[in-house]
């Protein structure tokens, strides 16, 4: 059997086709009414198996379409819906057309089976005069205009207990941060009072560096894990403008170079004009100063991080190169996810949650950032930032609208 599978969910439509062809069978793939119609045009098949309601055009109106066209009046056609499942909706299935129903979820051999029955069975005259009768356009129509009214509810609904969660969450780190920043500001005092009294030498001043460098990188996490917060429940609150991006990579580099000179370390940026992009002074610098951490990670000691840039069209493209150690595909796929600060990606150890924190804040200016191995010896961070020159064409486009 040759089946079009009509749903607007992807999963759905994935789960449907790899259990038929498993069966034998072949399958072909529509996101809603219009694009089903559209393969129909040019592929003949056996049946459809359709959704209803979906964007566009929904499975009602598509059996209409179906029993209208005098090449496909006569295909079989089931409807299989988790929102239309009332007696009503069943009777409504059957007026514009539809050979099957069944209800959301069904067994594979319930699905089967009525696919081979709405194949096997003399099909009626067709009715597409049922469409425009009124008791049948007034019901299609109320009851579009309720599973809709219904589905925005719940979305409302649901869109509120997630913004509390996210509100909760983002309460929960503060406190957390607060207790724990306060113990370990206790800590660093205690253990900067043991290190001014010990005698100097090169052994204590090394471990004065593993102190000085561990406190940074905590205090780091707790900044980081509370700037995530801020982004995940409320994007909006950041303003963006023009941003000098010379100035902001000086300053990256700045904040960077403590980090970069314990592992031996060092940057170099090929040209000072840089040019202004569109972003939030602040944040652009944390981000930046995030990532060049991450290049020092990928970077042996004794090597250069090379900081480049490129006009294209109406983006600047800042290239962040390191020297020394690659990244394999597996870790280049989730490396800005928030979940992979605890995995040794890098052979320095773990990621961290610089490079997680820097892909969220570049997403606020409608930037972005892509990590790939440049060669055998070494990857590269591509940013990619809106110029302000651009963002005054746009602005100017909206006026003259």
């Amino acid at each position: 059997m040759k089946l079009l599978i009509v749903d607007d969910i992807e999963t759905n439509r994935k789960v449907l086709r790899v259990t038929f062809q498993a069966e034998g069978h072949t399958t072909l793939e529509a996101a809603d009414g219009l694009e089903a119609l559209q393969i129909l045009e040019r592929e003949p098949v056996d049946a459809v198996l359709s959704d209803i309601l979906m964007p566009r055009m929904d499975g009602y109106r598509l059996c209409h379409e179906i029993r209208s066209n005098d090449r496909l009046r006569d295909l079989p056609i089931v409807m299989y819906t988790s929102t239309y499942t009332s007696p009503a909706d069943e009777k409504l299935c059957v007026s514009v057309g539809a050979d099957r129903y069944l209800k959301k979820p069904a067994p594979f051999a319930a699905i089967l089976a009525a696919l081979e029955e709405a194949i096997a069975m003399p099909h009626a005259v067709p009715r597409p005069e049922a469409w425009h009768e009124v008791e049948v356009l007034k019901e299609y129509s109320d009851r579009l205009v309720g599973k809709l009214e219904h589905r925005n509810i719940a979305l409302a609904e649901a869109n509120e207990r997630l913004t509390i969660l996210d509100l909760a969450k983002s309460d929960f780190l503060r406190v957390i941060s607060h207790e724990l920043r306060t113990p370990l500001v206790g800590l660093f005092s205690v253990g900067d009072l043991i290190f001014s009294d010990m005698p100097a030498s090169d052994a204590n001043s090394s471990l004065q560096g593993i102190f000085r460098r561990s406190r940074q990188r905590l205090l780091a996490i707790l900044d980081d894990a509370l700037l995530l917060t801020e982004i995940d429940v409320d994007g909006r609150q950041f303003r963006c403008g023009p941003v000098g991006l010379p100035a902001a990579v000086v300053s990256a580099i700045k904040g960077a170079s403590e980090f970069a000179e314990s592992r031996q370390v060092t940057f170099a940026v090929s040209s000072a004009d840089l040019g202004v992009v569109v972003a939030e002074d602040d944040l652009l610098r944390r981000a930046l100063r995030s990532l060049l951490e991450t290049a020092v990670k990928f970077s042996s000691a004794h090597h250069t991080v090379d900081i480049a840039h490129e006009v294209v069209a109406d983006r600047t493209l800042l290239f962040i190169d390191s020297r020394g150690l690659t990244i394999s595909s597996t870790a280049a796929a989730k490396f800005f996810d928030v979940f992979s600060i605890a995995e040794t990606l890098t052979p320095g150890g773990d990621l961290g949650l610089g490079a997680a924190v820097a892909y969220r804040i570049l997403a606020l200016f409608g930037a972005a950032v892509t990590v790939a191995n440049r060669d055998s010896s070494g990857i590269r961070l591509t940013i990619s930032l809106k110029t302000a020159a651009a963002r005054a064409d746009d602005d100017n486009g909206l006026m003259q609208d």
